[in-house]
């Protein structure tokens, strides 16, 4: 489906350029679900696969895999735990103007620049990274650092339009939808051990759950994250009933955290 759009991207110009951007911004930001499988080693049998995959993956989208999986581990870890939780380090929105910054996807991108430039000097704050994790992370952020400038350096010697048309423009245009998306899985949920209760499922469409590996189940994902993604839905019907937090649909989550943001009771985990 990338390549299909990667070639409508390729060849359209003015208003169906930017809708196939669109679609192709899409389908790139969701390259994280099978990121996220990758890094739990469930999406292949065969481990340099989950690797190779997840490689390709994090290099789009700016979030590098060493470094991601020490900070996702740890988010299973401790989830919904404001002192060790790394998700709750960027803070969910508590305003309405917040929420739409975050929407946007600006938030993310500048957090994982700041991010990746920082470990390449050196910096890594986080209880999650041990030793090994952190010296890792550091290799791994110069390593992609060096490859974006020379992708940056290449496409202005010669022509940007492919970079620009094909990764950056869609990236831009595609990551408030995952970031819509992501939001639904914990914000609002409390913070408690229990998996079942500090995160949210969403009753979605078919459509969705494909795009996203079914992760919509992700109460069920958070209570047994060794179960592959495409067992989730049998998962879900055998444990049917052991969903504390569940939201009837992304729209009508949505629709409720903008009341609650309004009315000015909004949770801030």
């Amino acid at each position: 489906m990338l390549a299909a759009t990667g070639a409508l991207c390729l060849t359209l110009q003015g208003g169906p350029l930017v809708a196939a951007m669109l679609a192709h911004g899409v389908l790139l930001s969701f390259l994280f679900p099978p990121l996220h499988e990758c890094v739990h080693r469930t999406a292949f049998k065969t481990v340099w696969i989950n690797k190779a995959v997840a490689e390709v993956c994090g290099f789009l989208l700016l979030l590098p895999p060493r470094w991601f999986t020490a900070f996702h581990m740890a988010h299973h870890r401790f989830t919904q735990d404001p002192e060790r939780d790394p998700e709750l380090a960027s803070p969910k929105p508590t305003t309405f103007l917040g929420y739409l910054y975050m929407l946007t996807g600006l938030e993310y991108w500048y957090r994982m620049v700041k991010g990746l430039v920082g470990r390449a000097f050196g910096h890594t704050p986080g209880a999650f990274l041990d030793s090994r994790s952190r010296a890792r992370s550091i290799v791994e952020a110069r390593v992609y650092l060096a490859l974006y400038a020379a992708i940056a350096v290449i496409s202005a010697l010669t022509d940007p339009r492919p970079v620009l048309v094909l990764w950056i423009g869609p990236a831009l245009l595609g990551q408030p939808f995952l970031r819509a998306y992501l939001l639904s899985e914990h914000w609002g949920c409390p913070s408690v051990k229990d998996m079942w209760a500090n995160t949210r499922s969403v009753v979605s469409i078919a459509p969705i759950r494909w795009l996203a590996w079914n992760m919509p189940y992700h109460a069920e994902h958070h209570a047994n994250p060794g179960i592959p993604f495409h067992a989730l839905p049998a998962y879900g019907a055998a444990m049917q009933g052991s969903r504390k937090v569940e939201a009837a649909g992304y729209l009508p989550f949505h629709g409720e955290r903008i009341a609650a943001l309004r009315n000015g009771t909004a949770e801030p985990l």
